[in-house]
């Protein structure tokens, strides 16, 4: 049995689903799992969505690609998601410590993590310098406005920094997820589990999503038990 952390950064609640998912893919195969959020900037200049705020619009303002994004319409999707996850906990470097294995979720902010979850990783630099987090398996997740808008740049990207820390990197192989072997809309690669949220974040993730997401939870935890201890 091993410990699998689960850590998210979620605007507009698709995350938030898959970090479940993850966990509950996790503690299914016999692990212990723990799901912890990284929260949102607390200056009320710096929130994901201000400029979805009423209080920001301008009359002409859903024209051309704000229109196809509907910019306009995702400030109460926003709010409320962001009252959905109040409970869950605040990730800590304690978190990081206790896992034998982490899987990050987060959505792609032009191809790659937020500056939320950079912001974070930053703030954990003594994890790297002290290497407490070496040898751990990791695991990422992401969500994307469409199918073309950075599912696997977002986790490509983030290999170098977990690498700096001495994580060790799982994805997603084929012969394990023939789900995204289609050509339906849905996220999914090799890389790692994904979802498509739409353009205006109205979509919930696809079951075929969430099952993928499981499955990294439970890989992630896999090769945590048999790595335990080694650096």
């Amino acid at each position: 049995m091993a410990n699998v952390l689960v850590v998210y950064f979620s605007a507009y609640g698709h995350v938030h689903r898959m970090a479940e998912a993850a966990a509950k893919g996790a503690a299914e195969a016999g692990h212990t799992a723990r799901i912890v959020r990284i929260p949102e900037f607390r200056s009320p200049d710096n929130v994901t969505a201000l400029l979805d705020h009423p209080s920001r619009r301008r009359e002409g303002r859903d024209e051309g690609l704000s229109g196809a994004f509907r910019v306009g319409a995702r400030w109460e999707k926003y709010e409320a998601s962001q009252r959905e996850q109040a409970g869950v906990p605040e990730a800590t470097a304690d978190d990081l410590r206790w896992a034998d294995g982490i899987v990050w979720g987060y959505p792609t902010y032009y191809g790659s993590m937020p500056a939320q979850v950079k912001s974070f990783l930053d703030l954990s630099g003594s994890l790297c310098t002290s290497g407490e987090l070496e040898g751990k398996p990791t695991g990422v997740m992401t969500s994307a406005g469409s199918i073309h808008t950075g599912h696997e740049a977002a986790i490509l990207t983030a290999i170098v920094p977990l690498l700096h820390f001495g994580l060790i990197f799982v994805g997603l192989p084929y012969s394990q997820n023939p789900e995204y072997l289609t050509a339906d809309p849905i996220g999914g690669s090799p890389y790692g589990p994904s979802t498509l949220a739409g353009p205006d974040s109205s979509r919930t993730p696809d079951e075929r999503e969430l099952t993928m997401a499981g499955r990294l939870g439970a890989r992630v935890g896999r090769f945590a038990e048999a790595t335990k201890g080694i650096k």
